[in-house]
């Protein structure tokens, strides 16, 4: 049985968060991908591991762009879905980031706010050792973050997204260090709740994170251009990590 703190297993595992996030901007995350392989120099057939792929949209278009990757996420209903997009130089595994990876990678992406979920600041320090050890001799890895105080500055407290004619009620806080929000529907008449929580992680923390799992910072961007990070302005926190 998961612990009851693994607020993921249940809610990344349904069609309703697919559902709630099925308008997200794939030109953003392709442009980020361009831009950062670019930035990172990464040769044809260099093996990128998409740590937390969801259902695979990265590891798609990064496999487009002549890369070999592997995708691995929780989520065995998103793996499933993600395999349908599988060839020789694309496959996607069933992986508990916590679990140490077993493979070596020249480059490992922790994309789109797949961070910082657990109670235990320990967890997500073995994630970020776990990065660390899957990585090949010269190996690099980015972690996109959101910028914290870019979201305090816009939390919008409680709004309702109607998508595919369901209701969802979406509550949002800062509370205890992290970041929650609280999403409540109604679908055929059966009520349904569901939370997301990420810790409020700001950059000199973050940092220390990563000095604790061994990891050296190279590189912080504030958007998915690859602008330097500006703490009151940037949209999000991305390291580029060796």
């Amino acid at each position: 049985m998961k612990a009851k703190t693994d607020w993921f297993t249940s809610w990344f595992d349904t069609p309703f968060y697919h559902i709630l996030y099925k308008d997200r901007d794939d030109k953003d995350a392709q442009i980020f991908m361009q831009n950062i392989t670019s930035f990172l120099q990464l040769k044809p057939h260099t093996h990128i591991l998409d740590l937390a792929c969801g259902k695979g949209r990265h590891s798609v278009f990064l496999n487009s762009l002549g890369y070999k990757v592997t995708g691995a996420d929780l989520s065995e209903n998103s793996i499933v879905f993600a395999n349908t997009f599988a060839n020789e130089s694309l496959n996607f595994v069933e992986h508990d980031m916590r679990n140490p990876i077993v493979n070596k990678y020249d480059a490992i992406f922790n994309l789109f706010t797949s961070f910082g979920y657990f109670e235990n600041d320990n967890e997500d320090i073995k994630v970020l050792q776990n990065i660390k050890n899957g990585l090949k001799d010269n190996g690099v890895a980015v972690i996109d973050f959101l910028n914290v105080f870019d979201v305090k500055k816009n939390l919008i407290s409680n709004e309702v997204k109607t998508i595919e004619g369901i209701d969802f009620c979406i509550h949002k806080k800062i509370e205890n260090e992290f970041i929650i929000k609280e999403i409540e529907f109604t679908f055929k008449g059966e009520k349904h709740s569901y939370f997301e929580r990420v810790k409020y992680l700001d950059k000199e923390k973050f940092t220390l994170y990563l000095q604790k799992a061994g990891l050296k910072v190279k590189h912080i961007f504030g958007d998915y251009q690859l602008s330097k990070f500006d703490k009151e302005n940037s949209k999000r926190l991305i390291f580029v990590v060796s």
